[in-house]
């Protein structure tokens, strides 16, 4: 049975494959073919740099959950000269609001593996549905099926990531200081 993934999540594996539902997210798959070890992660946002979220939020951005999936294989003995990558999702599933989130996840996704010289071998991004992608550590296979929006679990999803962009544009009120902030790295 895989490891299924949510928003903001990651996980490194050897044997048990690992899943995920992308809708405008994206999942990138970073493999070393000579360990047969496989990693995944899924990621909401491309940067952190752009937005207003709080730190609660920092999960569901691309630059910490490449950061956070590269160093994890690297714990584990991969090689940065043997990682591939295979990257999935970035859909344009939410209509109602035009933030081109899928198109901008899927952009960060090919700068930052072009940026760390990992080669991407396999990608499929855009198009109006949702993708169920299943990664097997074993064999370095990832499979992505496509789905149409109008499925009641994708319809679902839809509905949280629209509320989720509309919660973007609100601007945060900002938090009364309580002196220096720290930001750990």
């Amino acid at each position: 049975m895989a490891l299924n993934i949510n928003p903001g999540g990651w996980s490194v594996q050897t044997e048990r494959p690992i899943a995920t539902l992308l809708g405008s997210c994206v999942a990138v798959c970073l493999l070393d073919p000579k360990l047969r070890l496989a990693g995944m992660n899924h990621f909401l946002l491309p940067s952190r740099s752009s937005n207003k979220l709080g730190d609660e939020d920092i999960v569901l951005n691309g630059d910490y959950a490449m950061e956070v999936l590269r160093n994890a294989m690297y714990a584990k003995g991969a090689a940065s000269g043997r990682l591939v990558a295979k990257a999935f999702g970035g859909g344009n599933i939410v209509s109602s609001i035009n933030m081109a989130i899928g198109e901008r996840n899927a952009e960060f996704a090919r700068e930052w593996l072009d940026r760390e010289g990992i080669p991407l071998v396999a990608s499929d991004f855009g198009g109006a549905w949702s993708r169920k992608v299943i990664l097997d550590p074993s064999t370095g296979d990832a499979f992505c099926r496509r789905n149409p929006i109008n499925r009641p679990d994708v319809q679902a999803m839809v509905k949280a990531e629209s509320e989720y962009e509309k919660s973007l544009i609100v601007a945060r009120p900002a938090a009364p200081s309580q002196g220096k902030k720290i930001e750990l790295f």
